[in-house]
Order: structure tokens, then sequence, then C-alpha cells
């Protein structure tokens, strides 16, 4: 159990070190008007809470920086959140005066003023689009041998599949093709695609489509292949490099390589969990990801379909900042994108 004036001296320790990304003395403490506590009080106090595992030492200097454990105990029992600034709240709206009018392009935006407020990366996961219904189908050839379908969905969401036409189709044939799909699929939700094109659209095809196996085939390929990743935007990806903690080159490399590949990235959320959550370094679960700390907050995107935001930074990132950040705008991106969805 910490006393009051550890507790006090810990939390000073933890901000100094936040804010200089230098190790924090007992002498330069004891000049702070909000640490009313002598050197030599203070310097005892930093010995038992390095004891206690919550400093540690470092090589070269005599001043203590926080442990993961020191981070944690902070995060949970000293954090205090702070109202964010007039210019950061305008920052925020802007993304939804723009009054965009598709989910993906809200969802970059605010990956990327994100990773602007908060100088750290950020990693926004969109909804599950399964539900979404088809407003709309539309196929434009990019050559003789390519062509592009595009799907729009009734909650802004766009798809943009590219598939090989095989030889000796007429344009005829692919326009009649987007009259079926748009006549047969229109209001059935995304997930429901690949099924129904097997039990009822293939029936259709071969009637009125000429070569229609092969062009089938390829279409229904390519709208049949999505990804989990395929969700995954990112804001400031190159953000981490200008932290003092990762000026050593190999320290960089792999964890611009964790944030690059995007189904190892994909593993920074867990949808179950609704709130903000904070994990820091080994908690992670990953190597690369040991001196770095990962704030994640869910918000929802209408009847039920939920997306979530990751902050990546050191585990000296500005906790209170971040939280603030992430919570504030995880309610408006949920306010907005269930307006947006209705």
């Amino acid at each position: 159990m910490l006393t009051e004036r550890q507790l006090h001296i810990l939390q000073a320790i933890v901000d100094g070190f936040i804010r200089s990304a230098q190790p924090v003395g007992s002498r330069q403490l004891s000049k702070l008007e909000t640490v009313p506590f002598s050197a030599a009080t203070i310097r005892n106090d930093m010995a038992d809470l390095e004891e206690l595992g919550l400093l540690e030492k470092t090589h070269t200097s005599s001043g203590r920086v926080p442990s993961e454990k020191g981070y944690r105990f902070y995060v949970d029992h000293l954090l205090r959140t702070r109202s964010l600034e007039r210019t950061d709240l305008e920052r925020i709206r802007s993304i939804f005066d723009d009054r965009l009018l598709e989910t993906e392009l809200i969802i970059r935006k605010t990956a990327d003023i994100l990773s602007e407020l908060t100088s750290y990366t950020s990693v926004l996961l969109g909804p599950d689009v399964g539900q979404h219904k088809v407003k709309r189908f539309q196929i434009i050839p990019l050559s003789d041998d390519y062509a592009v379908a595009i799907i729009v969905t009734d909650g802004g969401h766009v798809e943009h599949r590219n598939f090989h036409i095989p030889e000796e189709i007429h344009p005829s044939d692919i326009e009649r093709m987007v009259n079926i799909l748009n006549e047969h699929l229109v209001g059935i939700p995304l997930h429901e695609i690949d099924r129904r094109m097997q039990t009822e659209i293939s029936g259709i095809f071969r009637r009125h489509v000429g070569r229609y196996g092969e062009l089938f085939k390829s279409f229904r390929e390519s709208i049949s292949a999505t990804n989990e990743e395929e969700r995954l935007f990112f804001g400031g990806r190159m953000n981490m490099l200008t932290q003092p903690e990762f000026n050593n080159p190999e320290k960089a490399r792999q964890v611009m390589h964790y944030m690059e590949d995007e189904p190892l990235a994909a593993l920074l959320f867990d949808l179950g969990a609704d709130g903000i959550h904070i994990r820091i370094g080994s908690e992670n679960g990953h190597l690369a990801m040991e001196d770095c700390s990962v704030i994640t907050a869910s918000y929802t995107a209408g009847e039920g379909r939920k997306g979530a935001i990751a902050i990546v930074g050191p585990t000296r990132m500005d906790y209170a900042r971040v939280v603030s950040v992430l919570d504030y705008m995880s309610r408006g991106l949920s306010r907005e994108l269930g307006r947006h969805l209705k």
C-alpha cells in the first residue's frame, strides 16, 4: 500500500517522464511547486518505489523512469483525463461537418485527424459491413480483359472488385449481367451475395448471358473475396519514428514491420470489449510491441455494427490526452455513423 506522498511522487515522475523523455531526479522534483517535499525525502521514497518495481534506474542517469508495472499502476489508479481544448474539439467536429457520403471517407479522415491530434499512430477498424444491404451494382470495363465491379450499400459502403473478362464476351453481355444483379440482389445483405449467386443467379446467367460459365466464375470469386484487414485504416504510420524510444534502427524496424503487416495489426483490437482499454508493453503479446502502449475504444455504426479505434505509441504515451481524445472521438463517430447509416 503506497502512502499519499509516494502516490504524489510516482505521479510526478510519470508525468515528468511523459513530458520530457528524460529520467526524473529527486532534486529536479523538489524544485516543483506541485511537489512540496525535500530532495532527501523524495530520494528515499523513490528508492522504495524502485524496490516495489514501479520505478527503474537507467544506466546513464541517477534519475528514475517508470517501469511497465509503474505505468500500469499509474493508468489504473492515478490517471486523470482532462478537457480538450477548443481547437481540438473543432478539429474533431470538422470530420462530421463535411457531411461525407461514404462511411470509408469518414473513417479515413478520422484516422488522419487522430494521428494529428495525438502525434501517434492511429488504426481504425471499420464496422462489419456484412449486414449492409446492396443498393446498386455497377460494372466498369478497365481493359479488354478486366473490369471493376462496384457495389454500393445502403450504409454508404462502397466496394471495388476487379475481375477477369473471358475472351469473346460482348459488351451487351456485361450490360445484361448488371441488369440481372440489380434486379435480383438489390436489398439483400452483403454476406448473402455468395449464396444467392450459387442458388439463384447462376441459373439466370445461364439463360441470358453468353459464355456465362467463365464470366460467372470470375465475377463470383472477386466479390466473395473479403478480408478482415480490408477494414483497417491507418493514420500517421511514420509518427512512431519521431519518438526517441525508437531511435534504435532495429527497434524501429520491428515496430514498422508490425504496423505494415495488416493481419498482425488487426490483432490490436478486441471487438468484444466496450469502452476504453489500455495495453502496456508486454501486455500486447508481441515482441515488436514491448516498448509500445495501445489504447483502444469501440464505436457503433448503427444496427449493432461495431468498429474500433486504436492509438499506438511508446509506453511513455500521454495517456491522459489520448484517453480524452479517444473518448470524445468514439462517441462522436458513433453518433455520426448512427445517423449516417439509418
